[in-house]
Parts: structure tokens; C-alpha cells; sequence
């Protein structure tokens, strides 16, 4: 295992039952078996190292859902897939989203509260591409309350998930959510969120990734990554964006092979919207 990746694994465990304020860069250390120079080999401190497994679980839950909405050709399944894809990715990585959810509540750090807001915004983003593609000009004036009510539903199914032992059956509760969005969309005639009012009162969005920033962090991965089908693919896939020359589907398919590795799912998100 990558000293880096032990880092994040056992920090991990420690903020689920201190917190963030109370976890200490020696406790970590004491608990990876490390010394704190080799702490500061892989983060500069430890508020880098809770912005970094915040980038690498909204990574996982982000690219899972920016995927399936453009990967789903069927309009009539494409809801569904939405609802199911987010709450699996929901379970799967449910005990840091606890974790997150708690100290969203009583964190005054500025950073860490923008980090997760502008990766609200690219959820935004994805609902209203999935909106725009079901429902058209027919909700025009509505789609922005839709998008909000959309959101409300994640996060109030969510704590189900979160703080309730009960089985759940992801299937019927999509289904259920599906039947709900619909009728809203249908049906709701009074409009209240416009784009500007959602402008004015949320975070805007970072400049759009370059080509080279995109390179640097393909760079850096491939660093990390000891010898793989990623690795391989992620080499090809820099040297075509430095000299195009392999077809969309050799792009598509090293796209594929990096898709679903928790390292490299940042990246493949960004080569998709690039």
C-alpha cells in the first residue's frame, strides 16, 4: 500500500471517532506506525490532508453520477439510474459522509467549507444537463426549483443511509423518487428560483480546467501508480492530449480502464468534460 494512501486510510478511522479538531498529526503518525517526516513527505499539513480525502470521496460519488447521466442513452431510465447511482455511491461511502456531514456543522474553516461547496456546484450542473435532457423547453421556467427539490430528495433519503440501521432497498427507493420527480415536473406551475437568483446566491464555479492543469495531474498519477492497466492507460491518454493521433474509441476505451479506479476517477471525469 502507498505510504499516502495508509495516511488517508488510517486518518480516516481516527476523525470518525475524534473528529477533525481532536485528531492529532502525532496520533496519526502513532496510528500508521510512521514517523512525522514521513507524514510531511505525502501533506503539508493536516488541514491538506482532510481537504484531500474530501477531494478523493466527492470524487468517487461525483464521477460515479457524471457517468451514468452521460452514459445512459434511455431517457426513460435515466432517473432511475441517477437516484440508484447517487445512493449506492451514498452507501458505499457512508462512514465519511458521516463524518462530513458532522463537521460540516461546526467547522468555521473557509477552505474546507469552498472545497465542499464547488463540488455542489458540479452536482448542480449534473442535474440540470440530466433536467434539461428529460424535460426540454417543457419546464423552462420551473427547472431550477425541480433541480433544488431533486437535491432535497438526495439529502433527505440520504440520512436513512446514514443514521438508520435499517435495510433499504435502493431499488424501490429510486423507483419511489423517480414517481415523485416526475409529478413534480409535471405539475409544478409556480416558479420560484431563477438562474440569477441561484447565481446570486450560491458560490460560482472555479475557471474551467485547462488542458496543461489536466496534463500536471495525469503527471502525478502516473507517478504514484505502480506499473498497471491505469498507469499504461493514463500514459497513452496524456500523449494523446499532447499529440492527438489514437481514435475515440481507443480514447473511450483507456477512458474505461481508468474509470473506476478510485486514484484516477478525477481525471477521467475532467477528460469526459474536457
Amino acid at each position: 500500500m502507498l505510504k499516502k494512501q495508509l495516511i488517508m486510510e488510517k486518518a480516516l478511522e481516527l476523525f470518525a471517532k475524534q473528529g477533525f479538531e481532536a485528531t492529532s498529526i502525532k496520533q496519526i503518525t502513532d496510528y500508521c506506525g510512521i514517523s512525522k517526516g514521513a507524514f510531511y513527505l505525502s501533506f503539508k499539513s493536516k488541514d491538506e490532508l482532510i481537504l484531500t480525502l474530501i477531494d478523493h470521496f466527492m470524487i468517487q460519488i461525483t464521477s460515479d453520477i457524471d457517468y451514468i447521466v452521460k452514459n445512459t442513452n434511455d431517457d426513460d431510465k435515466l432517473l432511475y439510474e441517477f437516484y440508484y447511482t447517487t445512493f449506492e455511491s451514498f452507501q458505499k461511502h457512508s462512514d465519511f459522509a458521516k463524518i462530513l456531514i458532522k463537521e460540516q456543522s461546526q467547522t468555521l474553516n473557509k477552505e474546507l467549507i469552498e472545497k465542499i461547496h464547488s463540488y455542489d456546484r458540479l452536482l448542480e450542473k449534473l442535474i440540470l444537463s440530466m433536467i434539461d435532457r428529460l424535460y426540454g423547453d417543457e419546464i423552462t421556467h420551473t427547472k431550477y426549483d425541480l433541480m433544488y427539490c431533486i437535491k432535497g430528495f438526495m439529502s433527505i433519503y440520504s440520512n436513512l443511509l446514514f443514521f438508520q440501521n435499517a435495510p433499504l432497498d435502493l431499488q424501490q427507493m429510486s423507483q419511489s423518487l423517480v414517481e415523485k420527480t416526475t409529478i413534480l415536473a409535471q405539475h409544478t406551475t409556480i416558479p420560484f428560483l431563477s438562474e440569477e437568483l441561484v447565481q446570486i446566491t450560491t458560490y460560482s464555479m472555479h475557471e474551467k480546467i485547462t488542458k496543461e492543469q489536466i496534463i500536471e495531474l495525469m503527471e502525478q498519477k502516473i507517478a504514484e501508480l505502480e506499473d498497471s492497466i491505469e498507469k499504461e492507460s493514463l500514459i497513452l491518454l496524456k500523449q494523446h492530449l499532447l499529440e492527438p493521433s489514437l481514435s475515440p474509441a481507443i480514447v473511450n476505451g483507456l477512458q474505461e480502464n481508468i474509470r473506476n479506479h478510485p486514484h484516477c476517477k478525477w481525471i477521467a471525469y475532467l477528460l469526459r468534460n474536457y
